[in-house]
């Protein structure tokens, strides 16, 4: 049965206007947990869109760059005082559009709240230091500069945090930007727009374009007015951007994948260990860069953690997001639904053993919905492909070691380097995670998943272009440094 199927169009947002795209083309936002239902339509842009926003965002810049950091600032607070008070209505958006529960989706929205008034008071703050010359006669500082124009491309998971992470700095320090947001997920990311638009932002300094990746990403990374691209997504994109935007000599960031530890110690807590294993595996589905996907358990403890952790997952509630009591919704669409089931099968047929989980769910409640049960394998050597690329999904393999050093190796013995915690009460064990792990993000006695808006966040090896993001690392991105020299 279709489900009220007729649902508000959405326009790009270009020059302080929502305009539709030249091909009038929309393509439909559906609900995960029901796809038969229409979350909006949206606009399939092409290059020229692109380019005309590009093109008033390099003009606008010119005005922007010139208002003080609190003139810049008081639009960022601006900004958070609406998007609060519309929080219910896009947290409800983010649920029917990417499948998180509601209460998930409020405490991000929320979360995009406090990262507009924190860098909101950014504009108060310093942007270079004095330092000695070797002339007496003359002053010496640095400044900080915007790039220009930043091209945002953002993922579906976190559709409110995600775009206002990348483009509060970007503002606050003076460039414009022009926004690519997920297609999924871009009704959710329209509605954090208007909340700029109410803010009375000046219009070419915020602008979205939506459609296909392959059209509308392309375009910013090859546009030569755009002077930084930000990116959060798949490996493989990011590459193909960040050799775009080196051809050319424009600045890139890219945030991509990750396969992220958790180690316990037989020394651990073990109950706070089989908590956080599965908050940090399975809230949003498991669909987060920085989700835990490798448990890696000492001998001595594993046997009593595995049936603590299997117990625990099997009471984990199901279902539409936005019901009561549901703790864990949808994958985000079909297709990675399928990507889901699919390490699945590669699991079994590489000799894991399925201990809980492993199929999509079925029955009327689940019938037009992407749901799949959180799933746990066990006998998983580091080889296996389960083990070494990145699922997305409601998926972990457990792996039994002997001692923190075998578990250290395991844990680095991957082609990413995101995010990792280690379970543990000795101190140094502590010590030694801290100095051996492999990660931009090192976690003890806490979930993998998780990052504070104030703190530098960021991959090594193959999950980042080595850049930081949030807090104000932010800085170093989205400006460039000019040293000044006065005699």
């Amino acid at each position: 049965m279709t489900v009220e199927t007729k649902k508000e169009t959405y326009l790009n947002y270009i020059n302080g206007s929502w305009v539709g795209s030249s091909t009038g083309e929309v393509k439909p936002s559906i609900n995960p947990a029901n796809k038969d239902e229409v979350v909006g339509y949206l606009q399939m842009s092409t290059k020229e869109e692109v380019d005309k926003a590009v093109s008033v965002a390099k003009q606008a810049q010119k005005t922007w760059k010139r208002l003080s950091g609190s003139e810049r600032g008081s639009y960022l607070h601006k900004a958070a005082n609406v998007l609060e008070s519309k929080l219910e209505e896009v947290a409800k958006c983010m649920t029917l559009e990417m499948g998180k529960t509601l209460p998930e989706a409020k405490g991000e929205t929320a979360r995009g709240v406090a990262i507009l008034r924190y860098y909101a008071g950014e504009g108060m703050r310093k942007v270079g230091d004095v330092i000695p010359s070797t002339d007496s006669k003359a002053l010496m500082f640095t400044s900080r500069v915007p790039l220009g124009v930043v091209g945002v491309v953002t993922p579906w998971n976190f559709p409110v945090a995600i775009p206002i992470w990348k483009m509060a700095p970007a503002l606050i320090y003076g460039n414009t930007v022009v926004i690519k947001p997920a297609q999924e997920t871009a009704v959710t990311c329209a509605k954090v727009i208007q909340c700029f638009e109410e803010a009375g932002i000046p219009p070419g300094v915020v602008n979205m374009v939506t459609g296909s990746g392959s059209v509308i990403g392309q375009a910013l990374t090859d546009n030569p007015d755009v002077n930084g691209i930000t990116f959060t997504g798949s490996n493989e994109v990011g590459k193909s951007i960040g050799q775009g935007a080196l051809a050319r000599g424009a600045k890139y960031q890219l945030e991509m994948g990750g396969k992220n530890p958790v180690i316990v110690a037989a020394d651990a807590d073990i109950e706070l260990a089989v908590e956080s294993t599965i908050s940090g595996a399975f809230r949003s589905t498991g669909q987060k860069c920085t989700a835990t996907s490798r448990v890696i358990v000492e001998r001595a403890i594993y046997e009593t953690f595995k049936e603590k952790l299997v117990e625990k997952t099997r009471e984990i509630t199901i279902g539409d997001g936005l019901q009561e009591g549901i703790w864990m919704g949808p994958c985000a669409n079909e297709d990675q639904l399928k990507t889901v089931l699919s390490y699945i099968e590669i699991g079994k047929k590489e000799g894991a053993t399925l201990l809980a989980g492993g199929n999509r769910l079925k029955g009327e409640e689940y019938e037009n919905g992407f749901f799949v049960e959180p799933t746990i394998f066990e006998n998983v050597t580091s080889e296996m492909t389960i083990a070494q690329e990145e699922i997305f999904g409601p998926v972990i393999a457990l792996i039994q070691v002997n001692n923190l050093e075998e578990a250290l190796q395991i844990a680095n013995d991957v082609q990413f380097g995101l995010s990792a915690s280690i379970f543990t009460s000795n101190i140094q064990s502590m010590l030694s995670f801290i100095e051996d792990m492999e990660a931009g993000l090192v976690r003890i006695n806490s979930e993998s998943a998780g990052v504070e808006l104030q703190a530098p966040f960021g991959g090594m090896k193959q999950s980042s272009s080595h850049s930081r993001e949030q807090g104000e690392a932010a800085k170093d991105f989205f400006t460039s440094i000019k040293t000044v020299f006065v005699k």
